[in-house]
């Protein structure tokens, strides 16, 4: 069955999102979410009668406390 729907929070704690649709055979999506290092972290993904598959990839520049 095909559906599509996505959602976000963005407060001073949290940052982070998610969509996804699907035509009944085939799912696409995709999420963020910023990580305590300050990098974003970025997921694109399909599932499908073959299997899932991710892709994964970070922006912006680590940092830690000193």
């Amino acid at each position: 069955q095909p559906y599509d729907f996505s959602w976000a929070v963005n407060d001073y704690y949290n940052d982070y999102s998610h969509s996804e649709s699907s035509d009944g055979k085939v799912t696409t999506g995709s999420y963020r979410v910023v990580l305590p290092d300050g990098r974003t972290q970025i997921v694109t993904y399909k599932a499908d009668s073959y299997g899932y598959v991710a892709d994964v990839k970070y922006t912006g520049e680590a940092k830690y406390p000193e």
